[in-house]
């Protein structure tokens, strides 16, 4: 270890989603030293998130030393942008959805160091690389199914920004144009209406609205479903829960399909909630990539599930984009 990792041996990580804001303060060898954890949403003004999420990082800073023994902070968060340090247009942020917010800007001004920040997906993606199932791979995307869906692609072991630092959100591409879904973004059939946790939930509501046929989730209110329950049930052998994965994995593998036809990956890695469904969802997913397939890529990518647990993926790639904003600026 250098004379500058021993005056400041960590970053904090911040994995920002749509419901909870998970914090991690992490060493050089991606060791989480302490965690934290908000509420992302209930706040009017990003002002407000911010005093309260400092107000919860102070605690598990000074647990590890102070803030003079932190580099940098690293964030991922939905629509961010990493050349600007922005959240712009977030649709499910109470507090981001109608503009541009400098995130990055209000954390650094606050805690006194530098602040980097990223498109959560993306961060996903980088923690898999360094130190998940993607170690050792140079082309793959990450595809995280929580409130929305996200994406992280990586070619030629780069991730893939684009012009203006919003490239790959893949969760947007329209999956039905004719009689779609209304998604978050406004738009009309996308990829997210219908394979996210909430999209789940909508496809198991649906189907009981439009069938009298049995099943478990029958004895929930119907707004009050969640994918959980809808997992819980198939695994049960609910064959109205296990038609609804059937339909959310086919049309995901459908997408993966279409996503390889433009970076060929080595592999597909999912991370998030729905995972832990496992075969319930994974094998429609590669019954309809194997479907919809080029034939040059079939039988090529593989098909894995995110090698961290919780928002380990995601804090500790965004502990990386602080690693590598001081390698940039030099940080002390």
């Amino acid at each position: 270890m250098n004379t500058q990792e021993t005056i400041k041996p960590y970053v904090i990580g911040l994995d920002l989603g749509g419901t909870n804001s998970v914090f991690g303060i992490v060493d050089s060898r991606g060791d989480i030293k302490a965690t934290t954890a908000i509420k992302t949403q209930g706040y009017e003004k990003v002002e407000e998130y911010v005093d309260a999420a400092v107000e919860a990082l102070n605690v598990i800073v000074e647990q590890v030393g102070g803030i003079d023994l932190i580099k940098a902070m690293g964030i991922g968060a939905p629509n961010g942008n990493y050349y600007n340090g922005t959240i712009e247009f977030a649709p499910n942020l109470s507090w981001g959805h109608d503009g541009v917010v400098p995130l990055a800007k209000l954390f650094s001004d606050k805690l006194g160091i530098p602040v980097a920040l990223t498109n959560d997906a993306n961060a996903a993606a980088i923690g898999e690389m360094i130190y998940g199932v993607a170690r050792g791979m140079k082309n793959f995307i990450v595809i995280t199914l929580g409130t929305g869906v996200g994406s992280g692609i990586v070619i030629n072991g780069q991730l893939v920004y684009g012009c203006d630092g919003f490239a790959g959100e893949l969760g947007h591409v329209i999956m039905k144009r004719e009689n779609g879904r209304i998604c978050g973004c406004g738009r009309k059939g996308c990829l997210e209406a219908y394979c996210s946790a909430t999209g789940v939930a909508r496809s198991a509501r649906e189907l009981l609205h439009t069938t009298d046929r049995p099943s478990l989730l029958r004895e929930m209110k119907a707004e009050d479903i969640t994918s959980l329950d809808v997992s819980i049930a198939a695994g049960k052998g609910d064959e109205l829960a296990k038609e609804v994965f059937e339909f959310t994995g086919e049309m995901l593998g459908a997408a993966c399909a279409d996503f390889a036809a433009f970076s060929s990956p080595e592999a597909f890695i999912f991370f998030g909630g729905l995972v832990k469904a496992g075969d319930l969802i994974m094998d429609p997913i590669k019954r309809g990539y194997d479907k919809n397939v080029l034939p040059i890529f079939r039988g090529k990518a593989k098909f894995l599930i995110s090698g961290l647990d919780g928002a380990s993926a995601a804090v500790l790639g965004a502990s990386a984009i602080g690693w590598e904003l001081t390698n940039q600026t030099g940080a002390r």
